[in-house]
Order: C-alpha cells, then sequence, then structure tokens
C-alpha cells in the first residue's frame, strides 16, 4: 500500500516541472522568456531528480539490505539492466529514424501524386519502407526482452 508522501510527492514534482512553462505554451511569452523558463525547467527537473533520490534514501532505508520477497522480485543484474536500455534504444531510435523518413517521404508522396494520380502506389511504397524501420526496431527490442 502505498503511503501519503508516495502519491503527493510526484504530483507536486510534476506540478513544479511543468509550472515554469505555463505562459511559454499559452503564447505569452518572448523567446528570450522562453529561453529562461526552459533553463528554469531544466534546472529544476535536475534538482527534482536529486530530490526523489535523497527522499528514496532516507525514507525507506531497508529496501537495500530487505529479504522481502517484493523487493527480491525487483533485483537484476547489470546484464538485465543493460538489455532493457538496449532494447529502449533500438526502439526509440528506430521510431525516431522512421519519423524522419517519412516526414522527408510522405510529402513528396504528396506532391507526385497531386501531378499524377497512377504515382499513387509508387510513393505509398516509399512512405511504408520508412514505417517498416520502425517495426524492425519493435521486433528486435521484443527479441532482446525474450532473452533475457
Amino acid at each position: 500500500m502505498l503511503n501519503f508522501i508516495e502519491w503527493v510527492l510526484p504530483l507536486l514534482l510534476i506540478v513544479l516541472v511543468t509550472l515554469p512553462l505555463i505562459k511559454v505554451f499559452r503564447g505569452k511569452a518572448t523567446v528570450q522568456v522562453a529561453k529562461s523558463r526552459l533553463l528554469t525547467h531544466i534546472v529544476g527537473f535536475f534538482t527534482i531528480i536529486v530530490l526523489v533520490f535523497v527522499v528514496q534514501l532516507f525514507v525507506r532505508p531497508t529496501v537495500f539490505g530487505a529479504t522481502d520477497p517484493a523487493t527480491d522480485l525487483l533485483t537484476g543484474t547489470i546484464a538485465q539492466g543493460l538489455g532493457f536500455l538496449s532494447a529502449a534504444l533500438v526502439t526509440g531510435m528506430s521510431a525516431l529514424g522512421a519519423g524522419v523518413a517519412v516526414a522527408a517521404s510522405a510529402p513528396a508522396a504528396i506532391g507526385a501524386f497531386s501531378e499524377n494520380e497512377k504515382n499513387f502506389g509508387k510513393a505509398l511504397i516509399f512512405v511504408a519502407l520508412g514505417e517498416g524501420v520502425a517495426i524492425y526496431g519493435l521486433l528486435i527490442s521484443i527479441l532482446i526482452i525474450n532473452k533475457l
């Protein structure tokens, strides 16, 4: 069961992280103000991360040496952690690459289609090839997770 700090602290942290950017999202800030607010946002984010680590060290000091079965399930090896990290990187980078490929090929496909309707099939193939990169990355990350 989660206690009060475990519920309120993440909500408070989310509010504090998003607070400096409210005027930027509303369009009432200049570029210089937006840059300073972004710097405030980044510094605040890393401050909150450090605060969360400090609170976790002092609120639950028994987690690291506990023999509770619930915490035993959370332990793993460095190889497992690196495996999960590599699976996340494969998925993220392949999706980023697919986004770049589709961003370049879709406008060209639309332009080719607007000039000649017979180019639709050919243009659609190039857009689908860009999306295939993301699917291959997802497949590789699933294979990596299955090996862990």
